[in-house]
């Protein structure tokens, strides 16, 4: 299953790596660097899946998967954080602004892809 999946994240080394294991998978990224960028990418475009990381300049992840969640047309999109982070209360966080899942940086790209295709399933 090809699924369309928005990339937030303000690391180029870490875009790069998702753009190829994204596209590996045969899914189709679109990338972004911050919740702004995130934010206006996903103007014109309705991705199966989210990834986010939390702490980015501009607006952070707490603050883009709060925007996220306010508009109708997004609000029932997947959203997993990708991040460096995990504690337990930015975990509780995540959740309650909405977010689906929470993975901790470095990724394996096989665990990725599966949780993408549970969280699109």
């Amino acid at each position: 299953m090809s699924l369309d999946i928005l990339a937030v994240d303000d690391s180029r080394t870490m875009r790069d790596m998702l753009r190829l294991a994204l596209t590996q998978a045969g899914f189709t990224p679109h990338l972004a660097e911050d919740g702004i960028d995130g934010l206006e990418k996903l103007k014109g475009l309705t991705p199966d899946v989210i990834i986010t990381d939390v702490n980015m300049p501009r607006l952070d992840g707490f603050g883009f998967i709060d925007a996220v969640r306010t508009e109708e047309e997004w609000r029932r999109i997947p959203i997993l954080v990708l991040t460096t982070e995990s504690a337990a209360e930015l975990k509780a966080r995540a959740r309650e602004a909405g977010a689906t899942g929470w993975i901790v940086k470095p990724f394996d790209p096989v665990k990725l892809v599966k949780a993408l295709h549970m969280v699109a399933g």
